[in-house]
């Protein structure tokens, strides 16, 4: 188990990220932007919810190629990951009111062929945004919580269709308020995991926030080792609502928001911030301040004993009910 952003070392100075560089701006099919993809030659995209799995196909230029579509009904589709046999996996994850009794993956094939797997929470319902798939294509999903850890499950036995296969937890992170602006909810924002991607060599996993990227060395493809160490942030400023990241081929880091001809923007070469790991230490990054102290490893306790200082804590707890608002206002069928 690990929890907190694991500090393991002293973090010595490191460039700084480069501002994200729009690149284009998403068509109006893709006003609620909730996951992307990236393989050489498209972006794949998708739209939060939907009564039908929908994958829009886009060239460099944001403009839709093509789209890859199936007749199965999501629940609450949030996040989109790429696995290396050029299979596409939604995570249907969301769950606002945390009513579900399962959540679910969709993994679909390019000609639009798609298997479901349902999933099981080990310990009740939760609301996640975040897929991330490890080097040998085993699923994780990250929670999103205001007040508390955002979690960290995978699949405890092989994936089985339609299921539900048992979900194991693995972990917990927190991450700290950060000052960066954008997000619906204020400062609040910084520390809710709204989407995941990982490098097409599974070398570096990103989480994302509302405002901020942190990327996780894991030289080795270990995921949950990767999350055990100080990871880098890239400031996303001013996305109105962020949920959407990838990272491309040469791994520059691909963000875009929610939102009628919203962005699309790039940070280049973003995976080379997080450098190589020292002999029994942490991994350098480029911005060691967006850590958190390590909390209990059961994500249980107080604000204090999770990294939250008391202070920032207080001032999330007051936008709580902003954050449960803004969710039942965007509610369709959750």
């Amino acid at each position: 188990m690990f929890a907190g952003l694991g500090v393991l070392g002293a973090v010595p100075a490191a460039a700084q990220p480069a501002r994200p560089e729009a690149m284009c701006s998403l068509s109006g099919e893709l006003d609620e932007l909730s996951g992307l993809a990236a393989d050489g030659e498209n972006w794949y995209a998708i739209n939060d919810g939907g009564t039908s799995l929908r994958i829009f196909v886009l060239g460099p230029d944001c403009a839709v190629r093509r789209t890859i579509e199936n007749p199965t009904d999501p629940y609450d589709v949030e996040d989109l990951a790429l696995a290396a046999d050029g299979t596409l996996w939604l995570g249907d994850t969301g769950d606002n009111r945390k009513r579900r009794e399962t959540v679910a993956l969709h993994a679909v094939a390019p000609d639009g062929t798609a298997e479901l797997y349902r999933l099981r929470y080990p310990d009740g319902a939760h609301d996640a945004e975040a897929l991330l798939l490890d080097r040998s294509g085993t699923p994780y999903l990250v929670t999103k919580n205001v007040l508390g850890a955002s979690d960290v499950y995978r699949p405890a036995e092989p994936l089985a269709s339609p299921g539900p296969t048992p979900l194991e937890k693995v972990g917990s992170l927190q991450f700290m308020p950060t000052d960066t602006p954008g997000g619906p909810v204020g400062r609040a924002g910084s520390v809710l995991v709204t989407g995941g991607a990982s490098t097409a060599d599974g070398s570096v996993f990103a989480l994302r926030t509302y405002t901020d990227a942190y990327l996780y060395p894991a030289p080795d493809g270990d995921l949950v080792a990767a999350l055990r160490r100080l990871p880098g942030r890239v400031p996303l400023p001013d996305e109105v609502q962020g949920e959407a990241i990838a990272f491309a081929p040469d791994g520059s880091l691909i963000s875009a928001s929610e939102g009628v001809g919203t962005p699309v923007r790039v940070v280049r070469d973003a995976a080379a911030l997080v450098s190589p790991i020292p002999s029994g230490g942490a991994a350098t990054t480029a911005a060691p301040e967006a850590a958190a102290e390590p909390g209990d490893a059961s994500g249980s306790g107080n604000a204090d004993s999770q990294g939250v200082p008391t202070l920032p804590g207080i001032a999330i707890a007051v936008t709580v009910a902003a954050v449960i608002v803004f969710g039942i206002s965007r509610l369709r069928r959750r």
